[in-house]
């Protein structure tokens, strides 16, 4: 912090915050404290896996609540647990409810009121990363990956020439755009996400190209996302495909 104008003491004194100022570090420091005192207050259970996440249920009613700094996104099993959830959180901040969810963190939350299934998307996030790629116009793909690509660490640039034409490839900012939507509602891109990321340190033309390759798919699948079902039993199928002489690396 800089002493403000007029009131400069001179040599290197420090400055002692009184208050929590937004946008410091003690300031996140102090509102997660503050989060937690009322929560705990409130009788939620706050999740070990992921501590934005805090829940309960009293008398019947199961309430959820998922925490962004200042942003929150609750779900409630009755009408009688929202209104409650929300009147208790008014009592101790200033609330701007804006009603039922539609986005949030670049998700599209989308409902069907028949069903009762939820559907998570993100299509406007895939359009920004096509333009910030520059790959508007890229002809789109049917896989994730070309069909038996094999990539390896021996694909980094080698000559003068390569390293030059590498040094301003955005790789790095391409992975982790493709990170965060593969944690988000794309699971599909998973393995190729694991495999492009062990490229980061020193990427080649070829694992570049893998990254454009995997920007064609999303171009072509950028409606696809994660249905959560009302009904149904929920079966968790995993494939693997032992291939160890497939990786050059191993």
């Amino acid at each position: 912090m800089e002493q403000p104008r007029g009131f400069e003491e001179g040599g290197d004194n420090m400055w002692r915050l009184q208050k929590t100022l937004y946008g410091t570090m003690q300031g996140t420091h102090d509102w997660a404290q503050n989060l937690d005192k009322t929560f705990e207050g409130h009788r939620y259970y706050r999740s070990k896996a992921d501590p934005q996440i805090c829940s309960r249920i009293q008398n019947d009613k199961f309430t959820l609540t998922s925490i962004w700094t200042d942003d929150i996104l609750g779900a409630s099993s009755t009408l009688e647990g929202e209104t409650l959830a929300k009147e208790e959180l008014a009592a101790s901040y200033e609330l701007k409810d804006i009603g039922e969810a539609k986005l949030i963190l670049g998700m599209r939350i989308n409902r069907n009121p028949s069903s009762g299934d939820i559907t998570l998307s993100q299509r406007a996030y895939c359009k920004c990363m096509l333009h910030r790629f520059r790959m508007d116009d890229c002809a789109s793909t049917s896989t994730p990956l070309p069909v038996g690509s094999i990539l390896s660490i021996d694909d980094y640039p080698r000559t003068p020439e390569e390293m030059d034409e590498m040094k301003d490839i955005p790789y790095q900012e391409a992975l982790g755009s493709l990170m965060w939507l593969q944690v988000a509602t794309r699971p599909d891109l998973s393995y190729t996400v694991n495999i492009l990321s062990c490229f980061a340190h020193n990427p080649g033309k070829p694992h570049w190209n893998a990254i454009k390759h995997v920007l064609g798919y999303i171009k072509r699948t950028i409606d696809y996302g994660v249905t959560y079902k009302v009904t149904g039993d929920l079966n968790l199928i995993g494939y693997v495909d032992s291939d160890f002489a497939g990786c050059k690396d191993i």
